[in-house]
């Protein structure tokens, strides 16, 4: 086991990690920016290594900065989190090279699940559903994709293959707006992620978004931990998550999870990792895979009692996964809000001083926060400030719990999106459960 690790993140999830470490006696390291010297985890860890202006660019995807803060602390691995260098296949070798644990995938994997062309072809041949398609990148003949567009049939989406996060997408409808489609989303490609690749499928009009969470170690051995429901989204960016998804069988759970699980031993994936499908008239279809912890891996956790991120510590320091899969048992209903910063009704950032924050409790009730009174969010990084999850022996259990966790919740000195939140856990549609990825969006619009 590591004696001492680098948490290369900040905020709620550097948080997290660091207290896994230290119920494991794990040393942490957190490197920061100079506008987050006064972060929780901050004060919290061993140690603590500036590296940098508020610029993300200049502090947290600075690759030799934090291998830099690794090697004068003696740290033996760099624990990513999620969002900046999480998924960067660059990073996760120059921290190999230079003599550390990555707490992650290979290299070679990280490469290999980010091109979203390659990983559709390796999935392909693990046996994964997979959304009908061009099958590979679009070349530069006209009349060639129109007759892919005819097979696959429309609407069609343009995708980017290094493109993530709702970026790098155009639907298309018809025939007459393909080809302008296909060259703008290469023009807008190039720019945003310096690869003008891009793919074909078929548009599911009115899919759900559900995730399948698996860990794999170096032995061969791998496992899923059933499934979560991420349909709530405003821009593709999720807003509620929960576990598990409404109307999914205990049958349809365990054979996409089997089907994940020898996809892992397929492609010898290491560590915590997530599959994303579109869920549509009872089918998945793969769309990517996350090689990274999950924001929402909170719900997980809840209804499995596994501690992922141990896990991960676990996986990334050569142990073999201690669990089963007969050792997963689902048990009741988990949802995950999440708290950000920013205006509920037009969605601005709100970045500011927090008065007064006072979090929720009772039974039930897990607040992932690094917030706390005095604290300053900063406009520099993602607005979100926090998660609050609840857990209940059923679904509405867990809705009423969220209902009075939210009202319980106190940030004052900024705006915060818990009056959407709330507005949400009204809903009759979000009750009723099963809704759509475009249904909240929808909802927003009439709301208008």
């Amino acid at each position: 086991m590591f004696s001492k690790i680098v948490i290369a993140n900040r905020g709620e999830i550097a948080l997290r990690i660091l207290r896994a470490c230290q119920t494991m006696g794990i040393k942490t390291v957190a490197v920061h920016s100079t506008v987050d010297r006064n972060q929780k985890h901050v004060g919290m860890a061993d140690e603590s290594v500036c590296i940098g202006p508020p610029s993300s660019l200049e502090s947290y995807l600075d690759i030799p900065k934090i291998i830099a803060a690794a090697e004068v602390t003696d740290a033996e691995g760099i624990h990513p989190g999620y969002g900046f260098l999480a998924e960067n296949a660059e990073f996760a070798e120059s921290v190999v090279e230079s003599g550390f644990k990555f707490i992650g995938p290979k290299a070679e994997t990280i490469r290999l699940m980010g091109d979203k062309v390659a990983a559709i072809d390796a999935m392909n041949a693990a046996g994964v559903p997979c959304v009908p398609g061009s099958g590979g990148p679009l070349g530069d003949d006209p009349e060639e994709n129109i007759k892919i567009a005819k097979r696959v049939g429309y609407p069609v989406i343009v995708k980017a293959a290094a493109g993530g996060g709702g970026r790098g997408m155009r639907v298309v409808h018809t025939e007459a707006a393909l080809n302008h489609a296909i060259s703008t989303t290469k023009t807008e490609a190039k720019a945003a992620f310096g690869d003008d690749t891009v793919y074909m499928e078929k548009f599911l009009e009115n899919p759900r978004h559900i995730e399948i969470q698996v860990l794999s170690d170096a032995f061969g051995n791998a496992i899923h931990l059933g499934e979560r429901d991420c349909s709530m989204q405003r821009r593709h960016q999720k807003v509620v998550e929960e576990a598990p998804a409404p109307g999914i069988t205990e049958a349809q759970r365990q054979a996409i999870g089997q089907v994940c699980v020898e996809a892992c031993k397929r492609i010898k994936y290491e560590g915590a990792g997530t599959f994303e499908f579109l869920y549509d008239d009872g089918e998945f279809y793969f769309i990517e895979m996350n090689t990274r912890i999950q924001v929402e891996h909170p719900v997980t956790e809840a209804i499995t009692g596994v501690d992922l991120i141990k896990q991960q510590l676990l996986i990334g320091s050569g142990e073999p996964l201690s669990i089963k899969q007969e050792d997963i048992v689902i048990s009741g209903h988990s949802i995950e809000c999440r708290v950000n910063a920013e205006d509920p009704d037009t969605f601005m950032p709100c970045p500011g001083t927090v008065d007064i924050f006072h979090a929720p409790g009772g039974p039930g009730v897990r607040v992932d926060s690094h917030i706390y009174d005095g604290y300053r969010v900063p406009p520099n990084y993602d607005s979100m400030i926090g998660k609050i999850i609840t857990h209940g022996e059923d679904r509405i259990t867990a809705i009423r719990r969220m209902r009075l966790a939210l009202a319980e919740t106190v940030v004052s000195g900024i705006k915060t999106n818990i009056p959407l939140q709330q507005r949400i856990m009204q809903d009759q549609g979000f009750v009723t459960g099963g809704q759509n990825i475009h249904y909240l969006e929808k909802r927003l619009n009439q709301q208008k």
